[in-house]
């Protein structure tokens, strides 16, 4: 199928959906999150235990997308330059080439991000933030669209790499994947247990070129003042001196926040932002901003409570 005109908002992304849910069954808010970074340029670290499809679910996306997609296996003994590339250096012409890695795609999966040493994981998120990576003395910049989907196990430590605040900071959103309930399991059940089910062809809804102009377009969504003071007195109230929280969102949650409402506004059909979207969207922002406290840990306080009593204290506009 041709990559289909963007007049149709609403048709375009149950298009998209309807191409996916022929391999991915349930899981619709990892989809929808998925989404929203595609189409707003926002990485997403996906948190939850393996066998929820997180990679299936990025692979599909990417195919359904017309993306270039690659996945890299995080391992303790990955070096920087095997997702950025290196120089290699040819005997016969005496010359040293280019030999480029995996992060020259359009669609990263980082699997088990959390499995890489520190080097490895500051040399991919400076490329994530600096969309460019320097081989030697050139510098190229990486494809347009660039989405990076980093995954980690929460539950296994034993040689993993937590990522510090600092760095997680990088990624837009942080999704908490759960399982599915009983009757998609079961339609997952009886969908893998046919042997065709591996022959699934997915048609090609958008391009690279489509992302981009979709891009533009969210960009125009309209968003009033008194909705961006209402994004300003959530996140400002992460800063404030509490008992529970150790350092506050930094200023890429407020753009963040905003980017991803508008898109939320966008793929409802609507032009222009509604305080229901900060707050369906503020969760996935802010979790892996708010830096907890001793305290908070002792008593089992998360994130999520902090945004919870945070949403209810802020007056809506």
């Amino acid at each position: 199928m041709e990559a289909i005109t963007l007049s149709d908002k609403q048709h375009l992304v149950s298009l998209i959906k309807k191409e996916i849910n022929k391999v991915i069954i349930g899981q619709d808010y990892m989809i929808d999150r998925i989404l929203i970074g595609l189409m707003t340029g926002g990485h997403i670290l996906l948190e939850g235990v393996p066998g929820l499809a997180k990679s299936l679910t990025a692979s599909t996306i990417a195919q359904v997308s017309g993306v270039d997609y690659k996945r890299i296996q995080f391992t303790p003994d990955l070096l920087p330059a095997d997702i950025l590339g290196t120089e290699i250096y040819n005997q016969k012409t005496g010359e040293f080439i280019i030999k480029k890695g995996p992060i020259f795609s359009n669609l990263i999966l980082a699997d088990e991000v959390n499995r890489a040493p520190a080097k490895v994981q500051s040399a991919l998120l400076e490329a994530m933030q600096e969309k460019q990576v320097t081989i030697g003395d050139t510098t190229y910049q990486l494809e347009k669209p660039f989405l990076v989907i980093a995954t980690q196990n929460p539950l296994e430590q034993q040689g993993t790499y937590q990522l510090p605040e600092a760095q997680q900071d990088r990624f837009m959103m942080k999704l908490k994947v759960e399982y599915p309930d009983r009757n998609e399991e079961r339609q997952i059940i009886e969908r893998f247990s046919i042997e065709q089910s591996d022959n699934t062809t997915l048609n090609k809804i958008l391009s690279c070129e489509n992302i981009l102009e979709l891009r533009k377009q969210i960009n125009g969504i309209y968003i009033d003042d008194n909705i961006k003071n209402y994004v300003l007195d959530i996140i400002l109230m992460t800063r404030d001196k509490s008992e529970y929280i150790s350092c506050g969102a930094s200023p890429r949650a407020s753009i963040n926040l905003i980017k991803v409402a508008k898109c939320k506004a966008f793929i409802e059909g609507r032009d222009y932002v509604v305080p229901d979207d900060i707050k369906a969207m503020v969760y996935d922002v802010l979790r892996h901003r708010i830096a907890l406290s001793y305290e908070a840990e002792a008593e089992d306080i998360t994130s999520e409570d902090i945004i919870t009593g945070i949403l209810e204290k802020v007056n809506l506009p």
